[in-house]
């Protein structure tokens, strides 16, 4: 497992703009977390301002999980993160509120990863608005949900190569 400190660094697929919102402010995370009505986690916050949202590199694309989902029997995507801000036609976190009930999601969730036939969210429900959020899989194809790991910091130091898990299959 990469430690997050090191991680932090080699995150990003700084190649692509794909997703990539403006430089994060102080202003822009306070406001981020007024609207949201969270606090975010740290190393959450950490990670955007090294590059606030976009493409993650293939080397982090991936989370195993303890069980099947409709995307796989042992992992699931994470090939890009929203970031924080309005640019236009790139989803962001501040559209969580929305897309929590356009797909009919638990509303103390921050959606930082998806397509709407599943989401990765930051799960308030068990810590409160501002405690330390779970991270969790909500898939919306089979209205299922799946903790991944107990915060943000876990969840990025689980991540793996989305090939390790097709070159698995490939050698049994």
């Amino acid at each position: 497992m990469t430690r997050f400190e090191d991680l932090q660094y080699l995150f990003w697929d700084t190649g692509s703009d794909c997703g990539v919102q403006a430089p994060l402010t102080e202003q822009t995370i306070l406001g981020a977390e007024d609207l949201l009505n969270v606090a975010l986690p740290g190393s959450l916050v950490d990670l955007l301002r090294k590059q606030n949202g976009g493409q993650v590199t293939c080397n982090w694309n991936a989370f195993p999980t303890s069980r099947p989902t409709s995307w796989s029997a042992d992992h699931v995507p994470f090939d890009s993160m929203m970031g924080i801000g309005h640019r236009e036609r790139t989803l962001s976190m501040l559209d969580s509120p929305y897309l929590v009930e356009e797909w009919g999601l638990p509303t103390a969730v921050v959606l930082v990863s998806g397509d709407g036939h599943y989401w990765i969210g930051l799960d308030y429900r068990a810590c409160g608005r501002h405690g330390e959020p779970s991270v969790t899989w909500f898939d919306t194809d089979d209205n299922s949900e799946l903790v991944l790991a107990p915060d943000f910091r876990s969840f990025i130091e689980g991540l793996t190569p989305a090939s390790k898990f097709e070159s698995e299959r490939s050698e049994g």
